[in-house]
């Protein structure tokens, strides 16, 4: 089957055609069709699928033969971070390449005023971050009066992010009478629930097996001491001549250090996370794609909508907190039918997290130890609680529950 099946308008297929797109991706060939029909859909998909396309096409093709005037905002795709908003904007406007439509994408670290400015000429279709967007609206600098198509894109990774009550904001202000596409890589009780407030008798798909990873994706376990782990992440780059790799690092300050340290070992590296510019994470992302450096080093928030083609070598230096997490980390690899390599450097501290992930995965994960980096059994474990390594303390620590609810009401929006 090819793209011309789904009748999509000329100017669309024109596009897919310059695009080199040939055959439709499975969640493309069952979201496309449903949504042309101007229903609500649920979808389950994991990233490197096709997705983007999967509603960017049919979404441009409804908002043609809705026949509305333009210059209104009416269409809006809400996304976790920086780095998806713009993934999704880019192909927004590629695909609108021959259409009468305008886009723009809005999330925060940059100038508000140049975003206020650009909604002032009239746009059609915006793609957005929620804590910037609201912040637009408290400026009443945007109308969502007019939207006639919603997306949540990745509507699990937002709700991990704590952006749930800013979204439910959100909901609030637009037009009762809409389209509503929910996509998740997860199917959570919350996620559930968000379904059920947000979608009118909606039409469900799952694209892959819910929380599976992909079959071309080969995974290995290594374990070694916290203390080792640099030294056989540098090893094995050399000693296996590894071109480009994504490494996961549980902590912003870890990911600096760790990008720091290769670079001490002859590697070239760079770190992407949070605190960092948009400028500088971009800088970082396009060096990183043209082979300028090796390695990039992420937090999993500022992974997340990463989009590298053929990227081969995944490594967890620390494993997720969230089981969850592995699978949207090691998704990195083996898009699209490629194959890829996801590593996991494992110490002791980490075998309960090991647990978890092969609880949720099913099956166990083949471990492979290096020679001269073998762990010392004589070292105990130290559990790690909310991302940090517990160590012996002369009296229990005081409750955080407050303290986490503070911190992601005030940093969520630099996401």
């Amino acid at each position: 089957m090819s793209f011309k099946n789904f009748n999509l308008l000329p100017e669309l297929q024109r596009a897919i055609e310059e695009m080199g797109y040939t055959k439709p991706t499975p969640i493309q060939l069952q979201a496309i069709p449903l949504i042309l029909e101007g229903g609500d859909l649920l979808a389950g998909a994991q990233t490197g699928t096709g997705k983007t396309a999967g509603f960017t096409l049919p979404l441009l093709h409804n908002l043609i033969k809705m026949n509305k005037p333009r210059g209104k905002i009416r269409a809006l795709i809400l996304t976790p971070t920086r780095e998806l908003a713009s993934q999704v904007e880019d192909n927004v406007r590629s695909f609108s390449k021959y259409l009468p439509f305008r886009s723009t994408v809005i999330f925060g670290g940059v100038n508000i005023n140049t975003q206020i400015g650009t909604l002032r000429k009239g746009v059609d279709i915006v793609v957005a971050t929620p804590g910037r967007l609201l912040d637009l609206v408290g400026q009443k600098a945007i109308d969502l009066a007019h939207i006639e198509i919603l997306v949540l894109d990745e509507a699990d990774r937002m709700l991990d992010m704590g952006f749930i009550h800013d979204i439910r904001k959100l909901l609030a202000l637009l037009p009762k009478k809409r389209q509503n596409l929910l996509f998740s890589a997860t199917f959570s009780n919350e996620i559930k629930k968000l379904a059920n407030d947000l979608l009118d008798s909606p039409k469900m798909i799952q694209c892959a097996a819910q929380n599976s990873t992909a079959e071309g994706i080969s995974q290995v376990i290594y374990p070694v001491d916290s203390k080792r782990k640099r030294a056989l992440l540098s090893f094995l780059i050399t000693k296996n001549n590894w071109k480009q790799v994504l490494v996961f690092s549980r902590t912003k300050h870890g990911a600096n250090r760790l990008a720091g340290q290769l670079e001490t070992d002859g590697i070239t590296a760079t770190a992407i996370h949070g605190n960092k510019s948009q400028s500088a994470r971009t800088r970082a992302l396009e060096d990183f794609k043209t082979g300028k450096v090796r390695i990039l080093v992420a937090t999993d928030i500022a992974a997340r909508g990463l989009d590298i083609d053929q990227l081969p070598h995944v490594v967890n230096f620390d494993l997720p907190n969230v089981p969850e997490d592995y699978v949207h980390r090691i998704g990195r690899t083996g898009r699209a039918g490629n194959s890829g390599e996801a590593v996991s450097l494992v110490c002791v501290d980490e075998h309960q997290l090991l647990r978890d992930i092969e609880k949720l995965l099913k099956y166990k994960l083949s471990q492979v130890t290096i020679n001269g980096y073998e762990p010392d059994p004589s070292i105990p474990a130290e559990p790690i609680i909310n991302g940090r390594q517990q160590r012996p303390q002369s009296k229990p620590p005081a409750p955080r529950n407050k303290g986490r609810e503070s911190h992601f009401a005030s940093s969520r929006r630099s996401y």
